[in-house]
């Protein structure tokens, strides 16, 4: 039997689904700004559609629900802009070079244009509704986690002997995090970064110094 024009052997096979026509990484990037500057409480999801241009029903396809989102856009943050820290107390020379530097550069990063000032682990979540609770509690897993790269850093610092060896490795990381938190809520206020490197500077004047034998 001939095949007539219009057969279905004829018609052009449909695909196999919708494909995606946007580009998940790029609207995650979007999503993490908006989550930088107004936090979790204050991106609505008509923002989070607005910024990222889609439609919440892609948005929750592709990255679940709003607090998934979040999740996810904090995890960018840690290895995107955030990821300064590890960086350089893996490569500096000495624990005091290191944590200078972390000082100095967080000064410019937390008032770099074109971007939300401050760090988004520190603007994220303040105040959340009780359903959103665990948040809070990831957000503060994160800090501890940037905490604990500081401390280790000084552990090792005493054993180098850069660092005195009765020196309280767990309360120096923590007023160095005091101090960066510090800046991010100064920053937040347009405080400029040469007067933070000042702030950096008045604090690594705390700086231990080993007895010399």
């Amino acid at each position: 039997m001939e095949k007539t024009q219009g057969s279905l052997e004829q018609m052009p096979k449909r695909g196999r689904g919708r494909p995606k026509c946007f580009d998940p990484e790029a609207a995650l990037e979007k999503a993490m700004m908006l989550f930088w500057e107004r936090g979790y409480e204050g991106a609505s999801m008509d923002d989070l559609s607005a910024a990222m241009d889609l439609n919440p029903s892609s948005i929750y396809a592709t990255y679940g629900d709003k607090q998934r989102l979040f999740q996810a856009a904090i995890d960018r943050y840690r290895d995107g802009p955030g990821a300064y820290t590890a960086a350089i107390l893996d490569r500096a020379p000495s624990a005091y070079a290191a944590i200078e530097e972390v000082l100095m550069t967080a000064a410019d990063e937390l008032t770099r244009e074109g971007r939300p000032t401050g760090c988004m682990l520190a603007n994220a979540v303040t105040h959340c509704a009780p359903q959103a609770e665990h948040l809070q509690q990831l957000i503060a897993e994160r800090r501890f986690m940037s905490l604990g790269l500081i401390k280790q850093r000084f552990d090792r610092a005493i054993a180098e002997g850069e660092l005195p060896a009765g020196t309280d490795t767990c309360a120096l990381a923590r007023f160095f995090g005091t101090v960066l938190q510090g800046m991010t809520i100064q920053a937040r206020d347009k405080v400029a970064a040469a007067e933070l490197k000042g702030v950096a500077a008045a604090a690594l004047r705390a700086w231990p110094v080993a007895v010399q034998q």
